[in-house]
């Protein structure tokens, strides 16, 4: 066996009820996978692939923002954006040679290359059998999602099922796959994971569940348009909701405070802690609103693109605040900071931390919040069905909570009705939009609608949209070690 470098985490319990991914050294793999503390550390590094980069901004902690939401029509590089990569991708103007795109892809396949070491070599451990299993499909889910990333980011992309030479993803010089073959390693991975618990409990809560797992399948059958499919596993959700313990917080803003971190509406969520980095200072593990120095405030990466964005919201859609600030009180001198022109997005602002590290808050990012999985289910029937009751309920299920009505009683006048399927089809659109700012959804919506180009064109500064924005390029330092293998996608 290659001696692969395996990166060792530890599992901590904490008063917030997480999973706490913390990283703790490396160990040759030829040393490794002997008990099942051993497989347990293995496992929690295929976590850490999402929260932890030991030398830059992880990637569901900023990276992968910068391609799902920056190069859209709604965000873009604020003046602290000094990275001229990030400007490029803000401006659609980006290249093969663009830096966060080549870190997304490297990121993604060393955290495919965590799960695929796991998955081979956990089996030859002491672990207990039950245990084992679990370990395994908790490594299939982040591998499955690791994959739908890359796939919906680049198209066909190497399908790499066994460890590789190195950790690092920049050694990879496998083939691309179709794109239907890695879908296919996707379900297979996913319909192993809805084996996994349905809950946890202390230390390992935040790990992957069964309802996590059939959430993401249903999100993987609508972006293939088996809309069947979607509905089916949405509905293991939906009408499961009790048994998973899902639901929507009453409170917006719950789903990013970190007092209710992990909690009902919470169905998968990559996990930070306060003050968590990596090895560099710069490392942010979440993107705020704003940032301070010495409680000044500067204008940070991220911005709205335009404010029109912020006037969709209704003033009685608490969303609105949830999303978006135009300032901040100071809860230790009562002092507020007023902001000049444009809003600032604010999800991910823990409003107790307030110092000039702000990028070390310890909110959660939500990868799939229960509100996603209503919203694919309300899709998913209208694009195969029209406008049912169904449809409409899922839809409207969101709608109440976000007018603060009770979100299960019908009638409301939040509620849609007699509605044509194109435009209930394009207030589902809108819902999505108003619900995930600062999401990591906007560009795979955009994408799987086919509306990216017309939805971005006419937006300041992102006029050079084209069709070839609907994937980003293979890295070129990757193409240069095997251009054929590594063909590039088209316009780059």
């Amino acid at each position: 066996m290659k001696k692969s470098i395996i990166y060792l985490s530890l599992v901590v319990a904490t008063a917030c009820n997480k999973l706490d991914v913390t990283p703790q050294g490396s160990i040759s793999s030829d040393q490794f996978y002997q008990t099942e503390s051993d497989a347990i550390s293995a496992v929690n590094a295929v976590y850490g692939s999402l929260t932890y980069d030991p030398s830059d901004q992880s990637l569901y902690g900023r990276n992968l923002y910068f391609l799902t939401d920056m190069g859209t029509d709604y965000a873009a590089a604020g003046a602290s954006a000094i990275n001229a990569n990030v400007r490029a991708i803000s401006a659609l103007s980006y290249d093969a040679n663009n830096d966060r795109v080549a870190l997304a892809w490297k990121q993604i396949y060393r955290g495919i290359d965590r799960a695929n070491l796991a998955i081979d070599n956990v089996p030859s451990s002491s672990t207990p059998d039950a245990e084992k299993t679990r370990l395994i499909n908790e490594s299939k889910f982040i591998r499955a999602l690791l994959y739908f990333d890359a796939v919906q980011l680049w198209g066909p992309v190497p399908l790499v099922l066994h460890e590789s030479e190195s950790l690092d993803a920049n050694s990879l010089k496998s083939t691309r796959s179709s794109r239907d073959s890695v879908y296919k390693q996707i379900i297979a991975d996913l319909t192993d994971a809805l084996a996994l618990p349905s809950a946890y409990s202390g230390s390992d809560i935040g790990r992957a569940t069964s309802g996590a797992a059939n959430s993401l399948l249903a999100k993987v059958y609508l972006v293939r348009k088996d809309y069947t499919n979607a509905i089916k596993y949405a509905k293991a959700v939906v009408d499961n909701r009790t048994t998973y313990g899902y639901d929507l917080f009453t409170n917006f803003y719950d789903a990013f405070n970190p007092a209710t971190k992990n909690g009902k509406e919470h169905i998968f969520s990559a996990q930070f802690s306060k003050g968590q980095s990596g090895s560099s200072s710069n490392t942010g593990n979440t993107f705020p609103a704003c940032s301070f120095n010495g409680f000044t405030q500067v204008e940070t990466a991220d911005i709205v693109s335009d404010v029109s964005f912020y006037n969709l919201y209704d003033n009685t859609d608490q969303r609105k605040k949830g999303s978006y600030s135009y300032g901040y009180l100071n809860p230790s001198t009562s002092s507020y900071f007023a902001y000049t022109g444009k809003p600032r997005f604010r999800k991910y602002v823990d409003t107790t931390y307030f110092t000039s590290l702000q990028s070390y808050a310890p909110i959660n990012f939500p990868i799939i919040r229960y509100a996603d999985v209503l919203l694919v289910l309300a899709e998913a029937i209208n694009e195969q069905s029209g406008p049912t009751s169904d449809a409409y309920e899922a839809l409207n299920e969101v709608r109440r909570r976000a007018y603060g009505l009770p979100i299960y009683t019908s009638g409301s006048t939040a509620d849609l009705s007699g509605l044509s399927q194109d435009q209930l089809r394009q207030a589902i659109r809108k819902e999505r939009l108003l619900e995930f700012v600062q999401e990591g959804q906007r560009w795979f919506d955009l994408v799987r609608w086919g509306t990216l180009v017309s939805a971005t064109q006419n937006i300041t500064g992102k006029t050079g949209v084209t069709a070839k924005d609907t994937l980003y390029p293979i890295p070129q330092s990757l193409r240069d070690l095997n251009p054929d293998g590594l063909w590039q996608n088209g316009g780059y």
